[in-house]
């Protein structure tokens, strides 16, 4: 008992920056787990909820466990102490000779680390076994190459030592992982269920459809200004005849300018106008949330007021959320 409490009080500092980083890592990916819930289950389950932030702690000590504490200085441990890279897969048993029961327990906990990555794949992503175990090698793998570049590229040495033999471990770990899962759908199941559109759904629901809106505008705003430019170098960089220009160079930049500034405008009014006419309701956003804003059927006339009512207080909102988000909390208290 002796030697397990000596082996894991090695890795309190680990955990420890596990469990500080947890708050502001959990708070940066509120709206993509929200999102994720309400497109597999169609609502929020408060035990979905905490196994799912319980899987980002979770991530965290992987991260921190296997690259924590950051080396300083200009060397480390991988080149001053001539630490090399352990290719043999049968290594493990060369180790288990040497250093006895020590070696035992770092095996076995190679095994049970990964474990709750297979348990995660299961239960909470809903993967199969043989995508679980290639997650888990994948993982692995990314874990041990960060060890052996330096953190890719950021340390000038290896300063932890890539062993082949914690890919098999972890990879073991995440399959039995995934057998503990499925065993326990025996007794507890969590079958998925048809999830059905929500025609009125609530306010985290809506925050959540526009926020994937949102990054959906923001994304092809980026392709689209990135075409925009590279026409206007290409255009700037080629001689053209005047007889077939288009634009004169004078004028070229003042477009520029101005499709630089319509494109978010334009594709945020197709993306909460045009698809959701179309869509019975829903944006892409609705859509990947299982929701509609149409809570109701309308002749044509009050429907085209509706949406040109909702984009207009859905771009207030977004161009003054802190003017617009009062009023339109008490809006949506009364109107509930």
């Amino acid at each position: 008992m002796g030697a397990v409490t000596g082996f894991l009080s090695n890795y309190s500092g680990n955990v420890k920056a596990a469990f500080a980083l947890w708050p502001a890592f959990s708070l940066l990916l509120t709206l993509p787990i929200l999102a994720y819930l309400y497109h597999r289950d169609g609502r929020l389950r408060a035990s979905s909820v905490v196994g799912t932030y319980l899987a980002v702690l979770y991530l965290l000590g992987i991260g921190c466990f296997t690259l924590w504490p950051l080396p300083d200085g200009t060397s480390g441990p991988g080149i001053t102490y001539g630490i090399e890279p352990n290719f043999n897969p049968l290594g493990l048993i060369g180790n288990i000779r040497e250093d006895g029961l020590r070696a035992v327990f770092e095996l076995l906990f190679n095994v049970v680390f990964f474990m709750p990555l297979g348990f995660i794949a299961k239960r909470l992503l809903r993967l199969r076994l043989g995508t679980t175990v290639l997650l888990a090698f994948a993982v692995s793998l990314l874990v041990e190459t960060a060890q052996l570049t330096g953190i890719f590229g950021m340390y000038p040495y290896a300063y932890r030592c890539f062993d082949v033999d914690d890919l098999i471990t972890n990879t073991l770990g995440g399959g039995i992982g995934w057998l503990v899962a499925a065993a326990l759908g025996q007794v507890l199941p969590d079958a998925p269920k048809p999830v059905e559109t929500d025609r009125h759904p609530g306010f985290v629901r809506r925050c959540v459809a526009l926020w994937i809106d949102l990054m959906l505008t923001g994304a092809g705003a980026v392709v689209l200004w990135s075409v925009i430019v590279a026409v206007q170098l290409f255009t700037a960089a080629t001689s053209l005849p005047e007889a077939i220009r288009v634009v004169d160079s004078s004028d070229a930049s003042s477009l520029t300018a101005w499709a630089l500034l319509l494109t978010p405008a334009i594709l945020f009014l197709v993306l909460e106008t045009v698809v959701p006419w179309v869509n019975h309701g829903s944006t892409p956003g609705g859509a990947f949330v299982h929701m509609t804003c149409e809570s109701h059927e309308r002749t044509t006339g009050w429907r085209a007021a509706f949406y040109a009512a909702r984009t207009l207080t859905l771009a207030a909102l977004v161009a003054l959320p802190w003017l617009a988000l009062p009023f339109l909390l008490i809006f949506y208290a009364v109107a509930r």
